[in-house]
Parts: C-alpha cells; sequence; structure tokens
C-alpha cells in the first residue's frame, strides 16, 4: 500500500504548526518549527493572502497529514461521514479518533500515531480478543485493546510500561496501566479532539 515516506517535518512547516508527527521530539527544540519558523513554500515577492480554496485545501491537508491517511481512504472517510445523521465535520472528526492506530496513540501505547500505525502492522494488538493488522479498523464503544502476549516480551511494550504512568488519556478512553489494556466507553465528543482544527472548511472543500 502506497504511503509517505518523505520527512515528515517538512508536512509541519508546511501546515505551519506542530502536527505532533514525531511525537515526544515535537516537543523539544529539535522540531524543525522551533529551529526555523518560516514556513515552506516562494517568497519572492512577498507574501500573497491565501484564497479561499487554498484555505480549506490546507485545512484538508492538515488533518489528512496528521492522521497519516492518504486522499482517497480520507475521502471515502468523508463520505461515510456525510451518510451519517448529524453534522458532516463532526462525524469525520469521530471517525478518524475512533481509527485503530490512532486508539493506540491516544492511549499512550506509541509516540505518535505514525509508530502506532506500525505497532498495529506488526500485530502487537488484539480487539476483544482477535488480532488484527489494519491500522484503519474502526473501534466501537465497549471494545477492548489490549497487548498481544508474545509482544510483552519486547522492548516496544516495556518501554510502554515505563512511561504509561506520564501519559495523559482522554475521557472517551479507560486505561489499566497494570495490564496496559485499553476500552473504549464512550464516542468521543468535539471538546476531546484537538480544537485547532476546523472542519468547517473541511466540509466546505468537499462540497465546493
Amino acid at each position: 500500500m502506497a504511503r509517505y515516506t518523505g520527512p515528515v517535518c517538512r508536512l509541519c512547516r508546511r501546515a505551519g504548526e506542530k502536527l505532533m508527527l514525531k511525537g515526544m521530539r515535537c516537543l523539544t527544540p529539535k522540531c524543525a518549527l522551533e529551529r526555523r519558523h518560516l514556513a515552506l513554500g516562494p517568497r519572492r515577492g512577498g507574501r500573497r493572502r491565501p484564497s479561499e480554496y487554498a484555505l480549506r485545501l490546507r485545512e484538508k491537508q492538515k488533518v489528512r497529514r496528521m492522521y497519516g491517511m492518504l486522499e482517497r481512504s480520507f475521502r471515502r472517510c468523508f463520505a461515510q461521514a456525510q451518510r451519517s445523521p448529524g453534522l458532516s465535520g463532526e462525524n469525520l472528526l469521530r471517525l478518524l479518533e475512533m481509527r485503530l492506530d490512532n486508539v493506540v496513540y491516544r492511549l499512550g501505547f506509541a509516540d505518535s500515531r505514525r509508530q502506532a500505525r506500525q505497532l498495529v502492522r506488526h500485530r502487537h494488538f488484539v480487539i476483544n480478543g482477535v488480532r488484527t493488522d489494519i491500522p484503519s479498523y474502526q473501534m466501537k464503544v465497549g471494545d477492548t485493546i489490549g497487548w498481544r502476549e508474545s509482544s510483552t516480551k519486547l522492548e516496544p511494550y516495556k518501554r510502554v510500561a515505563e512511561e504509561i504512568e506520564s501519559k495523559v488519556i482522554p475521557g472517551w478512553l479507560k486505561l489499566d496501566p497494570a495490564t496496559l489494556t485499553g476500552k473504549v466507553v464512550s464516542a468521543p465528543a468535539r471538546e476531546d479532539i484537538d480544537a485547532t482544527i476546523n472542519e468547517r472548511l473541511i466540509v466546505e472543500y468537499y462540497s465546493r
């Protein structure tokens, strides 16, 4: 399957804000935005005011890259959000948050969504006792997630066990630090999701 393999710090600089694509590194002085404050793009002749289309496109690209998705799968996710009752923008963010790789990241089992995707691909987790390697798997309320028994002997599990106490877990998830198992207790509300996202612009982009 195709995926982006270039330098992810370029994506943060292009968006003009931290997308947390490298986990804790983004909070250190090594972050590209901390070292180089200028955004990517042509500067000859000064900066022009972006058009309405450019604003909508940048917001869509920012969220797509934040969750590590390609355009085709992101568009498919938006189409599903449109078919669901309620606001399309909030439905979209809810679907993105309920992806398995994002739940792994939110539970503190990985430092970034990119790392979470790799852990899922390597079959380190079981959902309701069943092993899965699909990062886009849609979690449901009541689903439980835990580490595969053979994975508890590996370095990723040991590192998470040492650092799990310092992780902040959102209210729609429940974590048992002793066994490193998590549970989806409710669907994420809008206030549980990144406040810098303007989902209205994404809806307007696909509705043009």
